[in-house]
């Protein structure tokens, strides 16, 4: 765990990682909305190499549907970013943020849809 989010340090390679989180997030009811190839966005925009880094924007309609009618602005943090990058000995590296951390941090009101949701990307990550 850190500290906004949870992480799971895989056996995989990046690219097995890679494959298997979108799967493992759809049996939780996630989809995934954006991807963000950092390696490559970094390389463009600045002429920099980086480590292969994956940023996933995942969406639980029904738990985003009950976060927004909690709290409007909680529209900011979302979707629920999960990382997948290739940590320094190859194998991937898979963090999801922890709700509880972020959304649910002084908002009372968004306490039980954070632990659903929390609890929804821990059993993904278990899965790795």
């Amino acid at each position: 765990m850190t500290s906004v989010g949870i992480q799971r340090k895989t056996g995989l390679s990046y690219d097995e990682a890679l494959a298997k989180v979108p799967d493992l997030l759809q049996a939780e009811g996630f989809g995934i909305l954006t991807q963000i190839d950092v390696k490559e966005t970094l390389k463009q925009k600045l002429g920099v190499d980086f480590r292969r880094y994956r940023i996933l924007g995942a969406c639980n309609p029904p738990l985003a549907h009950r976060a927004l009618s909690a709290e409007i602005e909680v529209g900011v943090m979302l979707p629920c970013n999960v990382i997948v990058y290739e940590g320094d000995d190859g194998k991937a590296v898979v963090t999801a943020v922890d709700p509880m951390a972020t959304i649910a941090a002084g908002h009372p009101g968004l306490r039980d849809v954070a632990a659903e949701v929390r609890q929804k990307l821990s059993r993904a990550l278990e899965g790795l």
